[in-house]
């Protein structure tokens, strides 16, 4: 009798070593605060022991302890090709400021994808007029404002009222064309919403392309070769 107590305690002890640590919020909390990084939510990634951790800059993951920090893409290898998830906790940002979004809809819409764009960005004015055949191959295309140069900037006040145009698709269209944007003076649209989230996503430049799987696509691309994208997703 004694030797089978041996044994279960032996038994439990291991077992309790095998179960990691719950996941102490504060201390990740405190650790990151002594690099200045402000945490606005944390969460368990798809990867036991390691949390998403979404702050002011974009998605970061910590393991539980605090100890280590992980930073860049994370693949879901379980289906046919590998999926980039590292962004997915940003697509219900993007989700949240779907009625400040300008959008371009698909009649027979198969995929949505949302730009990053800029009225004085040539490649976005290259990007806006091939939105009709994005549109044709069933892409629909939400578009928020991320104007480079500052939200002091002229090009932001004119942003902003053609975000706050009764007409916005037809105000955007006609800014590419190089016609003159009617400023709105009581416009309330806070843009800064749009570009903080554009720095989570980690975009360097306009445009900046967000897929349905939150995996972002820098500059240019042609329809075919974006629907190419899509398509392999």
């Amino acid at each position: 009798m004694k030797r089978k107590l041996l044994l279960w305690a032996a038994c439990i002890a291991t077992f309790s070593t095998s179960i990691p640590a719950a996941t102490d919020d504060k201390v990740i909390e405190e650790k990151l605060a002594r690099y200045n990084i402000s945490v606005e939510s944390i969460k368990p990634s798809p990867i036991v022991g390691l949390n998403t951790i979404d702050t002011s800059d974009g998605i970061i993951y910590v393991t539980d302890d605090g100890k280590y920090l992980v930073q860049g893409p994370i693949y879901d290898l379980s289906g046919k090709v590998p999926v980039n998830i590292s962004n997915q906790p940003l697509l219900k940002k993007a989700d949240a400021l779907k009625d400040e979004m300008i959008v371009f809809k698909a009649p027979k819409e198969k995929y949505v994808v949302t730009v990053f764009t800029d009225i004085t960005c040539g490649y976005c004015k290259k990007l806006h007029e091939s939105v009709g055949e994005l549109n044709d191959k069933g892409v629909t295309v939400r578009y928020l404002a991320y104007p480079r140069q500052g939200l002091n900037h002229e090009s932001a006040k004119q942003m902003a009222s053609i975000w706050c145009n009764a007409l916005p698709q037809n105000a955007l269209t006609k800014a590419f064309k190089g016609d003159e944007v009617a400023i709105i003076d009581d416009c309330k649209i806070d843009l800064s919403k749009h570009m903080k989230l554009g720095s989570q996503f980690k975009m360097t430049g306009t445009p900046a392309i967000v897929l349905p799987d939150g995996q972002l696509l820098s500059g240019y691309l042609a329809p075919d070769d974006l629907l190419k994208i899509l398509e392999q997703k």
